[in-house]
């Protein structure tokens, strides 16, 4: 089953990120530490996605998921992430979770699990 989540830019979702954390006094830096981190790109490689469109498709299939991701759990939108089955929509909801984490204030290792 497609969603249309997976065909959306993740440009066009990126601001909403931005505004989501950048609302609980979080910084955009750290929004990209934690996207960078999960997805093994850099900064440079993101910013192209950003600008080429590139769907979340694209943008999940090229990527490195972080091995430490596996430790994400937690809901999403009442969705525990650990039990997704379709690994692009875990993936996207990887994400998801990460923003929230920042966004209710998570110290930034206990983020990128690394306590």
């Amino acid at each position: 089953m497609s969603h249309r989540i997976f065909t959306a830019s993740v440009a066009s979702v990126y601001p909403l990120y931005v505004a989501k954390v950048e609302r609980k006094g979080r910084t955009v830096a750290e929004l990209r530490t934690a996207i960078t981190w999960l997805t093994g790109y850099d900064d440079a490689t993101f910013d192209r996605m950003l600008a080429d469109g590139t769907t979340f498709e694209e943008f999940f299939a090229r990527a490195t998921l972080n091995p430490r991701s596996a430790l994400i759990t937690g809901s999403v939108c009442g969705v525990k992430v650990q039990e997704v089955e379709d690994p692009l929509m875990r993936s996207i909801r990887y994400l998801d979770k990460l923003v929230d984490e920042l966004a209710k204030g998570r110290p930034m290792a206990k983020v990128l699990r690394e306590a």
